[in-house]
């Protein structure tokens, strides 16, 4: 069959995307100029179809991506009544070529009029993994997760409270000790420069929306890298409470995505104060800690004190985050 004018098909769960879905998509790129990415949208599934299909955008954007809901009247082992309900998400479209790595293909090739099935490396030779794998302990196979798949289930970690009570310290050394990286403070670079640049006057509102935005964004990028676990130094939480602190009111509604940190460590701010250039909130340790317990707490994300010398908070820190990996 000439490569020209062919359209392919790719459907399944992709729940989660990973290597051998990349590999699916490669080997079909390569014969046919236009690919069609059918997603299911099912009820047991493990991440929104929506998300999914999100994914698969970014890993293949050559392809035309679409959602298509799950059809409560057939079985997910009926084959021909799954591809019936496929085709009609197609618009009529000519397909000539499917590509599966089930084998079960065949059949479904025939009920959508492909003129060929394409079988990708049935026996997960080329790339040992499936979804089923991965959904039961996705941090063991994150190397066979596309970057923005891994970012989903890496665990993050925030360090937050008041100033001067050792976060960063310690976010370096948690870091170190599981092999991972770190998200410093932007909002801290950004005082900085902007204090060297002479601009000392009072803060507005969309600086703030600018540091959360950038510091969701610095973690969002962190995580599709890090090493099971992201240690954040500071996160869209503490940036509230910093609007509260300067702008003397409620902070609206932060325009960035939901925060996405498994366990908060809350330094307890009795150690001594250390002044910078740029630190001035002494007096509101203690306002700004209760202040974080609160909004912590509304939450509903696992959280840990850490109290005592500099090395007890780090082993105390080691254990909940040794809890909260397994």
């Amino acid at each position: 069959m000439e490569r020209r004018h062919a359209t392919g098909l790719a459907f399944g769960k992709f729940d989660p995307p990973h290597r051998g879905h990349s590999l699916l998509f490669d080997v079909a790129l390569g014969h046919v100029d236009r690919l069609i990415v059918l997603v299911w949208d099912y009820p047991e599934q493990s991440v929104a179809a929506e998300l999914r299909a999100r994914w698969l955008r970014e890993i293949v954007p050559e392809a035309d991506v679409r959602v298509i809901p799950d059809d409560p009247n057939a079985a997910s082992t009926d084959i021909p009544a799954q591809a019936e309900h496929a085709r009609r998400f197609l618009r009529g479209e000519r397909i000539d070529m499917l590509f599966t790595s089930e084998s079960y293909g065949e059949a479904f090739a025939r009920v959508v009029g492909a003129a060929r099935h394409f079988v990708v490396d049935r026996d997960r030779q080329w790339v040992p993994v499936s979804g089923t794998t991965v959904r039961r302990a996705p941090l063991d196979h994150l190397t066979w997760l596309e970057p923005c798949v891994r970012a989903h289930y890496v665990k993050r970690v925030g360090i937050v409270g008041a100033e001067s009570t050792g976060k960063t310290m310690l976010s370096r050394r948690l870091a170190e000790h599981y092999r991972t990286l770190w998200v410093p403070e932007y909002g801290r670079d950004y005082t900085l420069v902007k204090y060297e640049q002479g601009f000392t006057g009072e803060f507005v509102s969309d600086e703030f929306f600018h540091i959360a935005r950038e510091q969701q964004r610095r973690e969002d990028e962190a995580a599709r890298s890090a090493n099971r676990l992201l240690i954040c130094d500071t996160d869209v939480l503490a940036t509230k409470i910093w609007y509260e602190r300067y702008v003397q009111r409620p902070a609206p509604r932060i325009p960035v995505g939901s925060p996405s940190i498994a366990l908060y460590l809350v330094p307890f701010p009795d150690v001594p104060y250390v002044q910078d250039e740029i630190r001035d909130a002494e007096h509101l340790r203690f306002w700004m800690y209760e202040r974080f317990l609160e909004e912590i707490g509304k939450s509903g994300t696992p959280h840990v004190v850490l109290q005592g010398t500099f090395d007890e908070r780090y082993r105390q820190a080691l254990e909940a985050i040794d809890r909260l990996m397994g």
